[in-house]
C-alpha cells in the first residue's frame, strides 16, 4: 500500500490491503501514541467506534476493538452510524479516541479506518505518521507493552448512540421545514436510518431511496456519486429539492425540483449567505479548497465575503477553519463543515441547513443556488510523468504564464501533482468550455512532453 496514511484515513481492499491484522496493528499502534502525547494522561482511556454497512466493517470491527482493547483502552461499540456521528459522539462523550470504519463514496470491496482524536477532531499529520512508525517498528518484531488482568479495556455496546445524534441534528437547524417534500440518496450507507430520521422531526415530508443496506451494495449505482436515480425521483414525485450522501455520510450533494445538480460549491454558497444573514457567519469569511470553481470564488465576491482557499482535503480546510476561527469551510465535492455544530464534513447536517434555507425563504433550490454560475472546467490526468518537477520545469511554468494571459480574469489554471500515483492533474476553467478544453489540452500535452519519465 506504500505509506498507509492518505488525506483521509487508511484505504484499500478489504481483506487484501486493509487486512484485519493491520487494522488490530494500527489500533494497538494507535492508544500506544496518543498514550506518548499524554492524551491518556491520569485516567483510563476510552474509545468510540463506529463503522459504515459495509460486510467487510464487521470483521474490521472486530479487530480494531480486539486492538483498542488489548491496550487498555475501554471500548464503547456505536455500531452502523456517519462518520460525522462517530466524530460528535467521540467529542460529546468525552473519549480520548474514536475510529470510524468507512472507505467513504469509494465502491464495496474497499473499506478504510479513520482516526480522531479527543473532541472529534481528525488526527493531525504527525500523530499519523507516528502511528504508521510505531506500527510498522512492532510488525517487525519490537513487542508491545501489555496490559494484563484488569488492566486491559472492556467493550460495550452504546446504543444511545443513534438518538444522541439525531437529537444534535434537530438543534442546529434555524427553522422548521415543514411543507417541504425531500428525496433522500442514502447511498445504501450509513446514515440510511439518521438522515430519514433527522428530515421527517424536523417537519419534513421525507421519500428516501438506497436506504436498505445489505453489506454489499453501499455506493451501487446511487448515492453522491451517482445522481441519476436521485434526479429521476424528484422529478416523479413532484419534492422540492433532493439530497444526496456518500456511504459514510461525510458529504452532500443535491438536486432541485428540475433535477438539476447543486453541488458543493453551490451549497456552500448558500448556506454562507443564509449564515450571514443570521450573524453566524463569523468574520463573513467561507473556506475552500484551490479546486473550487472560479464560479463560486466570483460569487463571494460581489456578495461582500471573503474567501480563503488551502490545499485539496477536508482536513486543510477544518485546520484553516481552527486555526483562525471561521464558522464555515468545505469542498466542491459535498464535504461541509460547520464549525459551531460539527469538526468534520455532515451530509445530514448540510441537507438539513439547505433544506432549511429553502423553507425559509420560500424560494427554489434553483432560485437560491444561483448566486453563482459555475464557469466550465475541464481537468484532464497526465500519468506516467515525473510530478515532483511540477514547480521547476522552465517549460511548464512559461506554458503556464502563456495560458494565464490568454485566459484573463475569467478563467484560471491549476495543476495539481497527485499525491500517491505518478501523474499530474491539469484543471483548467474558463468562461466558454472549448477555450477550457483547448488550453487544458495544450497544458497537458506540455506536462507530458517536460515531465515524462
Amino acid at each position: 500500500m506504500g505509506r498507509l496514511f492518505g488525506t483521509d484515513g487508511v484505504r484499500g481492499v478489504a481483506n487484501a490491503d486493509l487486512t484485519a491484522e493491520l487494522a488490530l496493528g494500527l489500533s494497538v499502534a494507535a492508544a500506544h501514541v496518543l498514550a506518548e502525547a499524554g492524551t491518556f494522561a491520569g485516567h483510563r482511556p476510552t474509545a468510540v467506534v463506529g463503522r459504515d454497512p459495509r460486510a467487510s466493517g464487521e470483521f474490521l470491527e472486530a479487530a480494531v476493538v480486539a486492538g483498542l482493547a488489548s491496550a487498555g483502552v475501554d471500548v464503547l461499540r456505536v455500531g452502523v452510524l456517519p462518520t460525522p456521528a462517530v466524530a460528535y459522539l467521540t467529542g460529546s462523550l468525552g473519549a480520548d479516541l474514536g475510529v470510524m470504519l468507512s472507505a467513504s463514496h469509494n465502491a464495496m470491496p474497499d473499506n478504510g479506518i479513520k482516526f480522531f482524536e479527543r473532541g472529534g477532531h481528525k488526527l493531525a499529520d504527525e500523530l499519523e505518521d507516528r502511528i504508521e512508525a510505531v506500527y510498522e517498528e512492532h510488525r517487525t518484531g519490537a513487542p508491545w507493552d501489555r496490559p494484563t488482568g484488569a488492566g486491559v479495556g472492556r467493550v460495550k455496546s452504546y446504543d444511545e448512540g443513534f438518538e444522541r445524534y439525531v437529537a444534535h441534528l434537530i438543534t442546529a437547524v434555524p427553522n422548521r421545514l415543514d411543507g417541504l417534500k425531500v428525496v433522500l440518496d442514502e447511498a445504501h450507507g450509513a446514515a440510511a436510518q439518521v438522515s430519514p430520521e433527522a428530515f421527517t422531526r424536523a417537519g419534513a415530508e421525507v421519500v428516501t431511496i438506497g436506504a436498505e443496506p445489505d453489506g454489499l451494495n453501499i455506493n451501487d449505482g446511487c448515492g453522491s456519486t451517482h445522481l441519476g436515480l436521485l434526479r429521476a425521483a424528484v422529478v416523479e414525485h413532484g419534492a422540492d429539492l433532493g439530497i444526496a450522501h456518500d456511504g459514510d455520510a461525510d458529504r452532500c450533494l443535491a438536486v432541485d425540483h428540475t433535477g438539476a445538480e447543486v453541488d458543493g460549491d453551490q451549497i456552500l454558497a448558500v448556506i454562507a449567505l443564509a449564515m450571514r444573514e443570521r450573524s453566524a457567519l463569523r468574520s463573513d469569511t467561507v473556506v475552500a479548497t484551490v479546486m473550487s470553481n472560479l464560479g463560486f470564488k466570483l460569487a463571494m465576491e460581489r456578495e461582500g465575503l471573503s474567501l480563503v482557499q488551502t490545499a485539496v482535503g477536508d482536513r486543510y480546510v477544518l485546520e484553516e477553519m481552527k486555526q483562525h476561527d471561521y464558522a464555515l469551510g468545505g469542498e466542491q465535492s459535498g464535504h461541509v463543515i460547520i464549525s459551531d455544530h460539527a469538526t468534520t464534513g455532515d451530509g445530514t447536517l448540510t441537507g438539513l441547513l439547505l433544506a432549511a434555507r429553502v423553507a425559509q425563504t420560500g424560494r427554489t433550490l434553483k432560485d437560491l443556488a444561483s448566486v453563482m454560475e459555475r464557469l466550465p472546467q475541464v481537468l484532464i490526468n497526465v500519468p506516467d510523468v515525473d510530478r515532483s518537477r511540477v514547480n521547476t520545469s522552465a517549460e511548464l511554468t512559461a506554458a503556464v504564464a502563456d495560458a494565464e494571459r490568454e485566459l484573463g480574469s475569467t478563467g484560471r489554471v491549476l495543476l495539481r501533482p497527485s499525491g500517491t500515483e505518478p501523474l499530474v492533474r491539469v484543471m483548467v476553467e474558463a468562461a466558454d468550455l472549448d477555450q477550457a478544453r483547448r488550453v487544458a489540452e495544450r497544458l497537458a500535452d506540455v506536462v507530458k512532453s517536460a515531465l515524462g519519465c
